[in-house]
């Protein structure tokens, strides 16, 4: 009997040590599944939960007056009301800058593209100022000027060149545009390569990156979107409008119906939101480009008309903004419809921007939260900065830029008449005689 009780004793101090070693063992792949533990921490992690609580986070961010306003309410409907006026705000104020024409809309492009540049470059300066990095912002800031010069320069040249040409002392500029970007673009690299400092190295060429990213996200983006305007307004008011409606009516499907998340980078949007966002941003597009079809301050190319020395919004409506009749037949039974053109590729910018448009808000979600940041700024009460209200426009200007180029757009005259100003005396005249000879031919026949 007492060799039996030793036995058993021997059993359960044995089940007993591998039962604390299982305990210890899933201790140990707990702490392992949580890397977000303040030991597992990296110490980079960990400066960049510090500084996070340090930048501007917009939709915490509510006027005192609007505040004291709304107190009584949950605060789930407060920021649906916050940012329902704000949203509004922003749309009359939208309205108002296509009223005042072009040049307004270009110099809003301008300004959004600074502050948006400004606010990502912000979060780079705040987490890696901690090293005392010389010139990270100066360096930043002469690389926008820079590529504006060159982006805008370039659509000053395409659209503006035969009038520029015409300026003996801007002459130069246009013809050696591009060797003086590349020139002022090597003073800043050669500036940053004398800044690097020892031991740093790889932040300042993490911040080299940093910036030229953000360049390529945000200056490209408008200048793109300058183009789009050239082509016409409604090139640039509806694909904009589209973004503003699909993220607003999201917005208001996913806040009543949305039950089902959509992706893990935004946990508040939803399978509801999306679809209903969706059906909406496609019916609002057919109805909004049959109403700008009617104008032709929308729909005429924007050119600089010499007769008149001004920049010129009328035209005689090309296709694509001409009634046309379309047979459609449902069942056997056939029924006429007039349409403009333009509505079959509203439909198409319509599904992308409520198909591909809300990726560009999942990659600005996946930037924040690599800094743990829930805004890009404060400007806008409810929505945060610029940035956040962006984000999806700037793969939309692309998207619009690409399909004109592809689908739309013609060779044209202003461009052509640039180039052959450039060309030598007897190089114009071997074009102006070929031309003759061959419009007399066709005035032959």
């Amino acid at each position: 009997m007492a060799e039996v009780r030793r036995r058993k004793e021997v059993v359960l101090d044995e089940a007993a040590a591998q039962s604390e070693a299982a305990k210890r063992h899933s201790s140990a792949a707990d702490s392992s599944d949580h890397v977000d533990s303040e030991e597992e921490k990296i110490p980079e992690e960990k400066f960049v939960e510090e500084l996070a609580k340090n930048l501007p986070q917009g939709t915490d961010k509510t006027p005192e007056l609007l505040d004291s306003a709304l107190k009584d309410l949950p605060d789930r409907w407060k920021n649906w009301v916050i940012r329902g006026i704000f949203t509004w705000i922003m749309i009359c104020g939208f309205a108002l800058i296509i009223y005042g024409g072009p040049l307004a809309l270009m110099i809003t492009t301008l300004l959004v593209q600074v502050k948006c540049f400004q606010e990502i470059i912000s979060i780079g300066y705040q987490v890696y100022r901690i090293h005392g990095l010389p010139w990270f912002r100066s360096l930043s800031w002469y690389f926008l000027l820079t590529s504006n010069y060159f982006f805008y320069g370039e659509n000053l040249v395409d659209y503006f060149g035969v009038v520029i040409n015409r300026v003996e002392y801007l002459k130069f500029l246009v013809t050696y545009h591009r060797f003086l970007s590349f020139a002022l673009y090597i003073i800043g690299f050669v500036w940053f390569v004398l800044s690097l400092v020892k031991k740093y190295y790889i932040k300042q060429f993490s911040l080299f990156a940093w910036t030229h990213v953000s360049l390529l996200i945000v200056v490209t983006q408008s200048y793109l979107i300058i183009q789009n305007i050239f082509e016409g307004l409604i090139w640039f008011i509806v694909p904009v409008s589209m973004i503003v409606c699909n993220d607003v009516m999201a917005y208001v499907f996913g806040f009543f119906f949305g039950r089902t998340p959509l992706i893990k980078l935004s946990p508040k949007k939803t399978w509801e939101g999306f679809i209903g966002g969706g059906f909406a941003t496609v019916l609002f597009g057919i109805l909004f480009s049959y109403f700008l079809c009617n104008y032709q301050y929308f729909i005429c190319p924007i050119q600089y008309s010499e007769e008149l020395g001004r920049m010129t919004m009328s035209c005689v409506p090309s296709y694509l903004f001409t009634p046309q009749e379309y047979s459609l037949k449902v069942f056997g039974i056939g029924k006429s419809l007039n349409v403009y053109p333009y509505i079959w590729h509203s439909i198409s910018l319509s599904l992308f921007s409520s198909i591909i448009g809300p990726f560009g808000g999942f990659f600005a979600s996946g930037f924040k939260r690599a800094f743990k940041i829930k805004d890009f700024g404060d400007m806008i009460p409810g929505h945060g900065g610029i940035m956040d209200r962006f984000d999806c426009q700037f793969l939309m200007a692309t998207f619009v830029n690409v399909y004109i180029s592809s689908f739309i757009r013609t060779p044209s005259p202003a461009k052509l008449l640039t180039q052959i100003y450039n060309l030598k005396p007897d190089q114009q005249y071997q074009i102006f005689q070929s031309l003759k000879d061959s419009l007399g031919e066709l005035n032959l026949t």
